[in-house]
């Protein structure tokens, strides 16, 4: 299903393409794709070259994995998320490995990591969907996750499904329209919130 976004200003086709649904085929991923993902989330900037990030993957073909992993998700996302062939758990690193300082953009940089893989992933026309809605005291437990470590989201990646797949309440949200912020509302100059006159 694609639901390409209506731009005001020209960007890429690959960033118009990319959105979240919730409606999943349960395809399995080829594996030189899903190194792919990470070969192009692997190139994403961050500070001081840390990558403080790491990444756990359950496969649909893996079951035992799988309903680990989708047992980390909120109720609510293991009813679409049960369908989709891959789940990958992203966490990241809140220290600097060099001195052990506190990173305080290992957020930021594990959402350009992330930003490349959707990227990437939209390009081999495939889809992502991340989810806050996880349970992190769980994902900490199973899978032992060191206290120095953060999780943060979990994704949902896989080809594209059909929406009568999913539960009415659900769907509504892959047929609604994408909206977006106009740019007046977040770009500013001189004062926060004046906006920049180059809008």
């Amino acid at each position: 299903m694609e639901k390409s976004a209506e731009t005001d200003y020209p960007i890429l086709d690959v960033l118009k393409r990319r959105w979240s649904p919730c409606a999943f085929s349960d395809r399995l991923i080829e594996p030189h794709k899903i190194c792919c993902l990470f070969e192009a989330l692997r190139w994403a900037a961050s500070s001081f070259n840390e990558q403080p990030w790491s990444f756990i993957v359950a496969t649909k073909d893996k079951a035992d994995e799988f309903a680990k992993a989708l047992n980390c998700l909120v109720e609510a996302n293991q009813v679409w998320a049960a369908r989709v062939p891959m789940l990958v758990l992203a966490i990241a690193k809140k220290t600097f490995t060099a001195n052990n300082q506190p990173n305080r953009v290992y957020i930021h940089d594990l959402g350009l990591a992330m930003g490349n893989f959707c990227t990437q992933a939209t390009s081999m026309n495939l889809f992502v969907h991340q989810m806050a809605g996880i349970d992190v005291n769980r994902i900490r437990e199973l899978y032992e996750i060191p206290d120095d470590y953060e999780p943060v989201t979990v994704a949902a990646v896989g080809y594209g499904g059909e929406s009568g797949q999913i539960p009415q309440n659900i769907r509504k949200r892959d047929f609604a329209p994408r909206t977006r912020k106009p740019l007046n509302e977040f770009v500013f100059e001189n004062q926060w919130g004046q906006p920049s006159g180059i809008l």
